[in-house]
């Protein structure tokens, strides 16, 4: 007699104690994470887990009532093991998969286990209680805390996967179809917040990330060589520290070292342990010949950690300091105690520059490895070729029956890196073993030495950048350079995830380079706008092209309403496409604030695409440019639907002024006039006819500007 399995392919046969948690075919080759029997207490879901940057997660049962354990458990081994029917998956979008990745069937199975705990309060004893007025009565409350409409959705997606995979078991619960699966969950939902995606976290503050920047890139051009050397001579010391041995000459080198030093009040070389200074007894036993344990009876015979931690001293290493801070040397030394910590903060600061000025999501930088970035062959021509950064993509990435892939794949188009990015992904290079993730979590545990799995995780970057900042402004206040001083944030932690649209927000809106690496952003939308033949992302890949419209099309929307604003106040408007920027300004829609949900990528395509009437802002220009692809001077891509605002050329047919740009431009000239008078007479010559051009040009907007009715 055929089994109910065997005649139905997505049911699968019931497990022993004994059965595996995990079944063979779902993990991977090379995965060796040890798997658990079903009977245990704890599922470990490692197995799955090929992706560097996740955690290593695990299923623990104590959480579950007893009476449910058995029936959670079951439709839990099913959803580890199992597939949801295709004519399940079939009207539930384009993010509905077979099966889904490990941390989202660990948050799945928690969630289950929540209704298990709600039920065992009220006395029900199992999951087939689980009425139509049940099932109202839990989401009410479920959904009554504050839960955001995105939230809430997965919520209930969550529960009815509770219900579909209790069908595809051999010994079904019998769970209640939902009521929202027939009436539709809208009505179950909290109002919409607009808040999902890249697009619901806010940007930056310029004010934050031009000094973050400032010190990233400093650290990675200016400190590296410095850093490097310390780490290796610290570990020099420690290699010979281990192998000395105890004699009477170390004996006598440690009391010369360190005796008369304790004895006249001079400080003694020390290192912060556990919040206090002690005795650096490895550096010491390097510099005397003492091995550890001869040094520890020393310390512990004239109480010198005791001295140290009163009259702390540095621990200075044999290698010179080439690192500077205005023109200054930034260090009087290296110092042992100090240099696994600046270790940690240049792979941080190469982090910051990959996730900054790339574009990539962080999971993508995560899973970066030595040798991603080669040195490019020169074109035919001579002239060098791009920097292309061959990485993984981790998200929505599946196999041809839905199935999550937890390894992710490589892009089939590569990042271009620009120059600063090259540097640190060098720099990570130096930092990690050849083919090594760049952030291989145990080669950049410089203080623990730990043997970890994957990629340094999401969680301990943050902590990181946080770790970062904090030194900067330290550092930024010693070298007395309050302008460089990294403020706080006004929406918040730093974080990883905020810098892809940190970046998409200021191509947009910083064309002329207000913060760091100006030319850059210039390059970076070049780059952006060559969609097909640039080889830096694509739509259908997650490229960052989306995140740029969106920032792009807030942009040109605010720039149209403020021009809108300076016409109703009475300001004139001058130039070749003022009728067109006028018009543009009438029927642009006003966007209020920067969190916008993630169905308006399309729109702002859409948005940006309107030959002619789209209007950004170039405060470095001094104009407004009515971008229209036949007039513009810059030499923008055959599909661009931006100017490049770094080449703008101000005789061009699409420029725009109005009279704050005229009263601006006198303000920039008579700037320029004081630096002239400070300056060698050879620049000062160039500073003002750079001052007396744009008096000229503020004055031909006078003689030609019209009113917006005269215009009309």
């Amino acid at each position: 007699m055929t089994s109910l399995a065997e005649a139905d392919p997505y049911i699968l046969p019931l497990p022993g104690p004994e059965s595996p948690a995990i079944l063979p075919q779902w993990i991977k080759p090379g995965n060796v994470h040890a798997n658990a029997r079903y009977g245990a207490a704890i599922w470990p879901l490692a197995p799955l887990i090929d992706n560097p940057g996740t955690m290593l997660l695990a299923i623990y049962w104590r959480g579950c009532p007893a009476p449910f354990l058995d029936q959670v458990k079951l439709a839990t081994w099913t959803m580890i093991n199992g597939r949801l029917r295709p004519t399940y998956l079939q009207d539930r979008g384009v993010r509905a998969r077979a099966r889904t990745s490990a941390p989202d069937m660990r948050d799945t199975c928690y969630e289950w286990l929540k209704l298990a705990r709600w039920l065992h309060v009220r006395r029900i004893t199992s999951l087939d209680a689980c009425t139509e007025d049940v099932w109202r009565a839990y989401i009410s409350e479920r959904l009554a805390d504050g839960v955001s409409r995105s939230s809430a959705e997965k919520i209930c997606s969550r529960l009815t996967d509770l219900w579909a995979f209790d069908q595809l078991s051999a010994r079904p619960a019998g769970i209640t179809r939902p009521p929202w699966e027939e009436e539709g969950v809208d009505d179950y939902l909290p109002s919409a917040d607009g808040s999902r995606g890249e697009n619901s976290m806010e940007p930056l503050d310029p004010k934050v990330l031009g000094p973050l920047l400032v010190w990233a890139i400093r650290f990675v051009d200016d400190f590296t060589d410095d850093i490097l050397a310390s780490w290796e001579a610290r570990e020099r010391l420690l290699a010979t520290a281990a192998n000395n041995e105890a004699g009477q000459e170390s004996l006598a080198a440690l009391a010369s070292l360190l005796l008369p030093a304790a004895r006249s009040g001079d400080p003694l070389p020390s290192v912060r342990m556990y919040g206090r200074r002690t005795l650096a007894r490895t550096y010491v036993a390097a510099l005397t010949g003492a091995s550890l344990s001869q040094v520890d009876r020393f310390n512990e015979r004239h109480r010198l950690s005791d001295v140290a931690n009163a009259r702390p001293g540095p621990c200075p290493l044999p290698v010179p300091v080439t690192g500077r801070i205005n023109g200054n040397p930034w260090r009087e030394h290296m110092d042992f105690d100090e240099a696994g910590e600046l270790m940690r903060h240049l792979g941080t600061a190469a982090v910051i520059i990959c996730l900054y000025l790339t574009g990539m999501r962080p999971q993508e930088v995560q899973g970066l490895r030595s040798g991603c970035c080669p040195d490019p062959e020169p074109a035919a021509d001579g002239t060098p070729g791009r920097h292309l950064i061959r990485s993984h993509h981790y998200k929505n990435v599946t196999d041809d029956d839905g199935n999550h892939i937890s390894a992710g794949e490589e892009r089939e188009v590569p990042w271009v890196a620009i120059t600063p990015v090259v540097h640190s992904i060098r720099v990570l290079e130096r930092m990690v073993p050849p083919g090594e993730l760049l952030l291989s979590s145990s080669h950049h545990d410089y203080i623990y030495r730990r043997s970890l799995h994957g990629a340094l995780k999401g969680s301990s970057l943050r902590d990181r950048i946080e770790d970062f900042v904090a030194w900067a402004n330290h550092e930024a206040h010693i070298h007395h350079l309050p302008d460089q001083v990294i403020p706080e944030d006004p929406h918040g932690a730093i974080g990883m995830a905020r810098f892809r649209r940190t970046l998409a927000w200021h191509i947009a809106r910083r064309p002329g380079g207000l913060i760091a690496l100006a030319i850059q952003y210039g390059h970076m939308r070049t780059v952006l706008d060559a969609r097909t033949s640039s080889a830096y992302g694509s739509r259908s890949r997650g490229g960052v092209h989306s995140v740029l419209d969106v920032e792009t099309a807030l942009a040109a929307a605010d720039t149209a309403a403020h021009l809108r604003d300076r016409l109703a106040d009475g300001e004139k408007i001058s130039g070749p496409a003022a009728r067109r920027a006028i018009t543009a300004a009438a029927s642009t829609p006003r966007f209020e604030g920067r969190i916008v949900p993630r169905t308006f990528a399309k729109k702002a395509a859409k948005f940006l695409a309107r030959d002619g009437v789209v209007l950004y802002d170039n405060p470095d220009a001094f104009l407004i440019c009515a971008f229209k692809h036949e007039n513009a001077l810059c030499d923008p891509e055959p599909d661009a639907t931006a100017p490049r605002q770094y080449a703008c050329q101000t005789d061009c047919g699409n420029t725009v002024r109005t009279d704050r740009h005229a009263r601006d431009m006198r303000e920039r000239a008579d700037e320029i006039d004081q630096l002239a008078a400070a300056a060698p007479e050879r620049i000062a010559r160039r500073l003002r006819r750079n001052a007396d051009s744009l008096r000229v040009a503020a004055d031909a907007h006078d003689a030609t500007a019209q009113s917006a009715e005269d215009l009309a």
